[in-house]
């Protein structure tokens, strides 16, 4: 199993405070980090220091760890043109010497959207602008070094594109795509994606989004066009304790009313993110991203390496 870190710095976390972070994530042995793409934060809070930009940071985090993936869980599509949005990855992706990957979606929070004046079509059209902003990245990248690519799409359209520069990972960084939609998501995972990511919902859910995932890359011939399965993985939000004490103080900000659907945490002891994640396993998952909450709480980050991934067959700890 192998196993990432997912956090949400728009909560509120400063440049310093993820760095901190991923540099005790790598320490740890924990294969990877990701971090949310937004704006604002999704309840009453304000999230001070205020939002960080995804690429950005990713950017500079890439300069400062060694081994750990980075990446995001997810990008949202209407935040940036395919074009320029597949130049930073790549550019990432060098800086990191290959260790970046793109979780991409539609894009759903209209707040964060409205705040900082950027347009939030349709939830249709949003679909529409993921599939077509698929294509082009993934295009862009696989597009022969001296060849051009061209494309036009309703939304957007690329001339003779030099399609640089070129990542270091071949053909292009891997693509995560995921979510409870039942019917495009599994289709868009199955075309372009790496990776299907059913984020913080039940196992029984996730068997659910996944049995979806498979009969859509039946359907698209996935594995008649020679690509590899998906990954399969599931995000778990984590609060656990040496004492329940402990687990339920973690799990405190979980009980603030925000804009984030219903979730479901595992709140106990280490022993209990096993079982869950062994439950995952059995259903199909090879990766899991957790989500711990505050940044500060390096402890909580230590207790799981510790305690959880020993018990974890093809981690690092």
């Amino acid at each position: 199993m192998r196993v990432t870190v997912f956090i949400e710095p728009h909560r509120g976390a400063s440049y310093d405070d993820q760095l901190r972070f991923a540099q005790a994530v790598e320490a740890c042995g924990f294969e990877g980090l990701l971090r949310a793409d937004h704006y604002r934060s999704m309840g009453a809070d304000p999230g001070l220091p205020g939002p960080t930009d995804a690429w950005l940071t990713l950017a500079a985090l890439a300069r400062e760890t060694s081994r750990i993936r980075l990446g995001t869980l997810v990008t949202s599509a209407t935040f940036r043109l395919p074009g320029p949005l597949a130049v930073m990855v790549a550019q990432v992706d060098q800086m990191s010497g290959g260790r970046v990957e793109l979780g991409i979606g539609a894009g759903w929070y209209e707040r964060e959207h409205t705040a900082y004046g950027i347009p939030f079509p349709p939830v249709g059209e949003r679909f529409d602008r993921l599939a077509e902003q698929l294509e082009v990245i993934t295009g862009l990248w696989r597009t022969p070094l001296g060849d051009s690519y061209s494309f036009t799409g309703d939304h957007y359209r690329l001339v003779e594109a030099p399609a640089l520069p070129k990542p270091v990972q071949v053909p292009g960084p891997p693509v995560i795509l995921g979510g409870r939609g039942p019917k495009r998501t599994p289709e868009l995972a199955a075309r372009y994606g790496d990776e299907f990511n059913m984020p913080f919902k039940s196992v029984e859910e996730t068997a659910a989004a996944y049995d979806r995932v498979r009969e859509a890359s039946d359907r698209v011939g996935r594995a008649e066009s020679g690509r590899a399965p998906l990954v399969l993985s599931a995000g778990i939000v984590v609060a656990v304790g040496r004492t329940d004490a402990e687990a339920g103080r973690r799990a405190a900000p979980l009980h603030v009313a925000s804009a984030l659907p219903p979730e479901d945490p595992v709140v106990g002891s280490p022993a209990q993110l096993v079982d869950r994640i062994g439950e995952f396993a059995a259903i199909g998952a090879t990766r899991v991203h957790l989500r711990l909450i505050e940044l500060d709480d390096l402890d909580h980050l230590e207790l799981i390496a510790s305690d959880v991934l020993p018990q974890l067959d093809g981690t690092d700890g």
